[in-house]
């Protein structure tokens, strides 16, 4: 849990900066798009696409945006012709690696995810070859910084419905299941306490643990595959120790 609750934290700084430019946007459209198209475009009926229009908002997408994406999924302003691929493979050092792509050509992606994964010295594997590692679970992101009491958010998270709280080095993590993620966020923030992420995660039941020279190679694998247009969302089960973690990604603030 703590390498993957690391990593979280790491990535979502990187995607923060990418909010920034702007960067972020088109894939949290495409998000919004296949929610709404799959589930229709009531967010109060369609869990998925209420995630999907939070996540939105906290990077501060404009509303007209969010707008746009929904009547694109259900077909207001045209067809929204994306479609929601699982691929999974191994990375380096027997890493497993789950990757969340909404494209709108599926050969295209095939043949990019399958190159990716080779050059990066992985495999991309059959549909179920990794995913039984994983559990869905909604994941929050709590920053110390902001002066919490412990127990008293302990206490506030396990009332709202929360399965679990841990206390990482800089931050606390809350699980909870999918469906609850957006209760549990909603009476955190009641009680003034506002998350540094909440999304629904694939958290491995098991880790690899790894050294600085297989942690480059994973994180070179991690980054080309967050580089591409149709990757939404990656999960992978390395744990890196926090040290070398941090050196690796210093230059993200």
């Amino acid at each position: 849990m703590s390498g993957h609750s690391k990593w979280a934290q790491i990535k979502h700084k990187k995607v923060k900066e990418d909010a920034k430019r702007g960067r972020i946007f088109s894939r949290l459209s495409r998000a919004i798009m296949v929610a709404a198209k799959e589930g229709g475009g009531n967010p109060d009926l369609n869990p998925t696409l209420a995630t999907a229009i939070q996540k939105a908002k906290d990077y501060n997408m404009p509303h007209e945006n969010i707008e746009r994406a929904i009547k694109r999924g259900t077909g207001e302003l045209g067809e929204a012709r994306f479609e929601h691929i699982i691929y999974e493979g191994y990375g380096p050092n027997g890493v497993a690696i789950m990757v969340h792509v909404l494209t709108d050509n599926r050969n295209r992606a095939a043949a990019d995810m399958r190159s990716i994964f080779s050059r990066h010295q992985g495999n991309l594997g059959a549909t179920g070859c990794v995913s039984w590692m994983f559990d869905k679970k909604g994941h929050i992101l709590i920053n110390k910084g902001e002066g919490i009491d412990e127990d008293e958010l302990l206490t506030i998270a396990i009332e709202a419905g929360a399965e679990d709280m841990r206390a990482q080095n800089d931050h606390y993590e809350i699980i909870t299941f999918p469906t609850d993620l957006i209760s549990v966020r909603k009476t955190l923030e009641e009680h003034g306490i506002t998350p540094d992420s909440a999304e629904i995660t694939m958290l491995p039941k098991s880790t690899v643990k790894l050294n600085k020279e297989e942690a480059k190679k994973v994180l070179r694998l991690m980054d080309a595959l967050e580089e591409h247009d149709d990757v939404q969302e990656i999960y992978a089960n390395f744990d890196i120790p926090d040290e070398i973690l941090e050196e690796l990604t210093i230059g993200v603030k």
